[in-house]
């Protein structure tokens, strides 16, 4: 006989069967991070940042004082709810969520590529030298 957990929050996993790679994927956390890979070449570096759900509007980045920033945010429609009936267990986040990467003061919002396609944002990120203050030459006193 299968019963509900009233404390935790497998009221239907016995019923789905989730497996242990969904809960780690859609657990209590997961909501709320910005799972990202980054890899480094030659040129730069590129991240590969999950945001499963959202839409290309949901999405805004900032560049300021070399901390590239991306912030995500999404509501559900509140009038599907009532059409749809009570909700009784809601596991889809709703809500923000920013996650920053220190990218340098010598880029600009030009300099860094972003695309979203199939609910990946992939940012290229060019690397860039920074500029080297010149030496101080000293001039010898005579006397």
């Amino acid at each position: 006989m299968l019963l509900p957990s009233i404390f935790s929050e497998n009221l239907f996993d016995d019923l789905m069967d989730f497996s242990d790679v969904d809960r780690k994927l859609y657990g209590r956390n997961a909501a709320h991070l910005m799972k990202t890979d980054v890899h480094e070449n030659e040129s730069g570096y590129e991240l590969d940042i999950d945001l499963p759900g959202f839409k290309k509007e949901d999405i805004k980045l900032s560049l300021t004082d070399g901390y590239l920033s991306v912030r995500a945010a999404k509501n559900l429609d509140e009038d599907k709810k009532d059409i749809r009936g009570k909700i009784i267990r809601q596991e889809r986040y709703s809500g923000s969520m920013q996650r920053s990467f220190y990218v340098g003061d010598n880029l600009t919002e030009t300099d860094i590529k972003a695309k979203f396609e199939d609910g990946v944002l992939k940012l290229n990120v060019p690397k860039k030298e920074e500029m080297k203050i010149p030496e101080t030459k000293t001039i010898a006193i005579e006397g």
